[in-house]
């Protein structure tokens, strides 16, 4: 998945919506825009959950997160700096952004675990959509900005004790500050991965891009999820993190 870089927070290292919320490097059909997040059983807060990036069918990103909230607002997540993630590296250790895409599709790749070593996070899936927003605080507790990720409908899922989130990332994505401002992001990633259509998930570049336009009009008007709405969340202090990732955290896509 392409993930967002940090945004500024002095890295040591490193009221329900009308809008909206479903893959990576090649290997399938093309993902588009549209649809909503599947009717899995609503998850209870504090649940541990693995949320998955998958092209059509590898899995290329993994982060464990609690369950904050599941409700007609959506589901909110918490995905805190430490926890346990794999990635999709070359058999040398690159990751997708580390080479032109021309390379990376020919690249052996194997799963790497780790930890997330960027900035706590706090994800609204949308009941609608595709997409998911991001807010993110710096290491004092101030929150900073929200991260609109465009990607594919989401699809949730319960096997036996593990519950999950699926999805396909779309790479445009947005930043948006406190004062409303945004700025568009890895505009020129979708163009370089475009060119390669046999291998590339994301179909309908247009649609995407529609997408954020849509989110972007809710920004303008400061509507929910950019009102201000959990802001000053903090987790609950009870919540504790596996040391490593839950088994099962690699079965196929929902």
């Amino acid at each position: 998945m392409t993930m967002p870089d940090s945004p500024a927070v002095n890295d040591p290292g490193p009221s329900p919506s009308p809008f909206a919320v479903a893959d990576e490097r090649g290997g399938g059909g093309p993902a588009t825009a549209g649809g909503g997040i599947a009717a899995a059983a609503p998850y209870s807060p504090g649940e541990l959950v693995v949320h998955r990036s998958f092209t059509t069918s590898r899995l290329v990103f993994v982060r464990t997160a609690h369950v904050v909230g599941h409700d007609e607002r959506g589901l909110r997540l918490w995905i805190p700096h430490g926890c346990p993630m794999a990635v999709e590296l070359s058999e040398d250790g690159r990751g997708l952004r580390d080479m032109p895409f021309a390379e990376w599709i020919r690249q052996p790749t194997v799963m790497t675990t780790s930890v997330w070593r960027g900035p706590n996070i706090f994800m609204l899936v949308p009941p609608r959509g595709a997409n998911s927003v991001w807010w993110f605080w710096d290491w004092q507790g101030r929150f900073v900005r929200w991260y609109i990720n465009l990607e594919q409908p989401a699809v949730t899922w319960r096997d036996e004790d593990l519950v999950g989130v699926d999805t396909t990332d779309h790479d445009l994505d947005l930043w948006v500050t406190p004062e409303r401002t945004w700025e568009w992001k890895d505009e020129h990633e979708l163009a370089e991965r475009l060119a390669f259509p046999n291998h590339y998930w994301v179909g309908d570049p247009d649609a995407v891009r529609a997408e954020g336009e849509r989110l972007l009009r809710l920004v303008e008007a400061g509507a929910f999820p950019f009102d201000g709405t959990w802001t000053d969340f903090r987790p609950d202090p009870g919540w504790r993190m596996p040391d490593a990732l839950p088994r099962g955290w690699d079965r196929p896509r929902a």
